[in-house]
């Protein structure tokens, strides 16, 4: 079975979903010369394309306008129009529910919408992070039912995991290597033949599952060994030991060590949620997955110990937690980004209010609260300025995500005491440090 793509010089790509993943792959499937396609169910995202604009803060405005211009890329909330297109890219997002399990409803979904619209000799892949089986079972199911097609015989079937990390100017998608596995051998060497035409380079496995099994890894081995350094930096507190003074002296070791750094918790779409995905899937099989679940421990358990840390600097101060003000120094899950999908800011505002704290934040990529799936009472409040004065009227700042260029001094100066998880005020003169700064 062919590929309708192989005789192509210029493909016609769909790319569903365009978020922080789609968005960025699609311009650069656009950017080497293919036209792309963009659907979406957000009508606001749908005609900011189309009108040239960026609603991502990473992504260039100048990027999408000059996609625009060439004709390479545009967008559509119409599902139909897969049946125009060579290939179909679906990333979309896969949360965990409420009792932390997978939920692929969204893959499910983009599988109904546009399953009456493939066609033979068409190329589908998945990119959204999830448990192996789910494209070679779970999408696989809904596209057959609705297109009448087999795939593997009549349409290609693979998953290639996203690899994005916003805000990282070192790694944009042209840089980053895609793996790629397909159904069937053929429908990978069609998926591989898809991404080095978008100017990329690919590494094949030999399944989807080997493929979905990939990603996984990769995100359960940096939550395992965050995990780890949390849980050190614990103990190393009650040793009155610096853990960032440890990390740091370590990491210059040239080899069998790298540095993973301790936080408030973790954040962003990926760490905090695919660990699950393989701990759901391995009940399945029988198999107790020890390391990820205790790792998930420790992680979710972070919010409450600096929480506990900032009690504790206020006490010392003669000030109770509650009726305090406090201020959060940041409310995306990393630096320099505006993503604050499962930051885990929101954890310690709620644990906060909980305790009776007068809670706001301050975030210069995060100038409103967006409305988010688990935390929608804090839609809509807005970052307050980062002033001596504001300052002043804080009883404490938490410092959460550590932007560069806030002035981590006029910080200290100001609040009551700055509760620093990030290491941000490390560079602080030393007296400051001591008289007004406390690690968490």
């Amino acid at each position: 079975m062919a590929w309708t793509g192989s005789a192509k010089k210029t493909l016609d790509v769909g790319v569903v979903g365009l978020g922080y993943v789609g968005l960025p792959l699609a311009l650069q499937i656009a950017r080497s010369g293919h036209r792309v396609l963009g659907l979406d169910i957000d009508p606001d995202k749908v005609a900011a394309i189309n009108a040239g604009k960026s609603y991502i803060r990473h992504v260039a405005a100048e990027e999408i306008a000059g996609a625009r211009t060439t004709g390479t890329f545009s967008a559509t909330l119409d599902f139909s129009r897969a049946r125009e297109l060579d290939a179909i890219i679906i990333c979309v997002p896969t949360p965990l529910t409420k009792n932390r399990e997978p939920d692929i409803q969204y893959i499910i979904s983009t599988g109904r919408q546009i399953g009456p619209h493939v066609r033979a000799e068409q190329l589908i892949v998945l990119e959204s992070t999830t448990y192996p089986g789910t494209t070679d079972s779970d999408l696989r199911g809904v596209l057959e039912r609705l297109s009448n097609l087999k795939a593997g015989e009549d349409f290609h079937l693979a998953f290639s995991p996203e690899r994005e990390d916003p805000g990282n100017p070192k790694y944009k998608t042209a840089d980053i290597p895609k793996v790629v596995g397909g159904l069937t051998p053929q429908c990978g060497d069609f998926a591989m033949q898809l991404y080095t035409r978008a100017g990329l380079t690919v590494v094949k496995v030999s399944t989807a599952r080997a493929a979905e099994a990939t990603k996984l890894l990769e995100n359960i081995f940096r939550s395992v060994n965050i995990a780890m350094v949390n849980e050190l930096k614990i103990v190393f507190e009650k040793m009155g030991i610096d853990i960032w003074e440890i990390v740091n002296a370590a990491k210059t070791k040239p080899f069998g060590y790298m540095p993973f750094y301790p936080g408030p918790g973790l954040g962003g779409h990926c760490i905090p949620i695919d660990p699950f995905y393989l701990t759901w899937k391995a009940r399945e099989y029988g198999v107790a997955t020890r390391f990820i679940e205790l790792a998930g421990e420790i992680n979710t358990a972070m919010p409450r110990h600096v929480v506990t840390r900032l009690l504790e600097a206020l006490s010392d101060r003669g000030k109770a937690l509650k009726g305090a003000k406090v201020l959060l120094v940041g409310l995306a899950y990393k630096k320099d980004v505006d993503d604050v999908r499962e930051s885990p800011a929101f954890a310690l505002w709620e644990l906060l209010h909980e305790r009776g704290a007068e809670v706001s934040y301050h975030d210069p990529f995060v100038p409103v609260v967006p409305r988010t799936r688990e935390h929608a009472q804090f839609a809509g409040i807005k970052s307050v300025k980062l002033t001596g004065n504001n300052l002043d009227t804080f009883d404490a700042a938490l410092i959460v995500t550590d932007h560069t260029g806030l002035k981590y001094e006029l910080i200290a100066r100001h609040a009551g005491v700055t509760v620093d998880t990030r290491n941000a005020c490390g560079r602080l003169p030393e007296w400051l440090r001591a008289e007004k700064v406390v690690k968490a």
